[in-house]
């Protein structure tokens, strides 16, 4: 099975605001970029969506997979086991449980590790990552979307 790296990033103008998301993924000579931006989100929908699109992209399940992200959110969700506790409970009282749910589905497919990284740092790319976010975020004429977002829970 491959070894695949992945970084991941996201951003919202504002929060709640237009935002959008980054990520690079590697495997040996390949590399791909992928960004979309959003019309009204957060910045945590956005770092998870990261996530969620990247292994998504996988072709092949059981793969090795290590991900970079600079979302506390996220990394400590995962590696702290609260998400799966949180599943455990439905999600009761929980934030972006749609994303968690779609998160849990695609994470089991692989064979995945967290790996947090301090944002806007040395982390080359991961800085790619923050500047595909940020460029889609901006990018109102291809925002679509974010059907998960709930206005009336600020989502964050």
């Amino acid at each position: 099975m491959p070894t695949i790296t992945i970084y991941t990033d996201g951003s919202a103008l504002g929060n709640p605001g237009p935002g959008g998301y980054g990520c690079v993924l590697i495997s040996g000579r390949f590399r791909k970029e992928l960004s979309q931006g959003y019309r009204l989100t957060t910045n945590n929908r956005m770092e998870l969506t990261a996530v969620c699109a990247a292994l998504e992209l996988l072709k092949f399940d059981g793969s090795d997979v290590t991900i970079y992200s600079d979302s506390r959110y996220v990394v400590d969700a995962v590696t702290k086991g609260w998400v799966f506790g949180w599943e455990k409970k439905g999600f009761a009282g929980k934030k972006n449980p749609d994303l968690w749910r779609r998160f849990l589905r695609v994470y089991r497919r692989h064979r995945v590790r967290f790996v947090w990284v301090k944002g806007h740092a040395e982390t080359v790319e991961n800085n790619r990552c923050d500047q595909l976010a940020v460029a889609a975020a901006g990018d109102c004429a291809h925002h679509i979307e974010d059907t998960g977002y709930d206005a009336s829970d600020d989502g964050a």
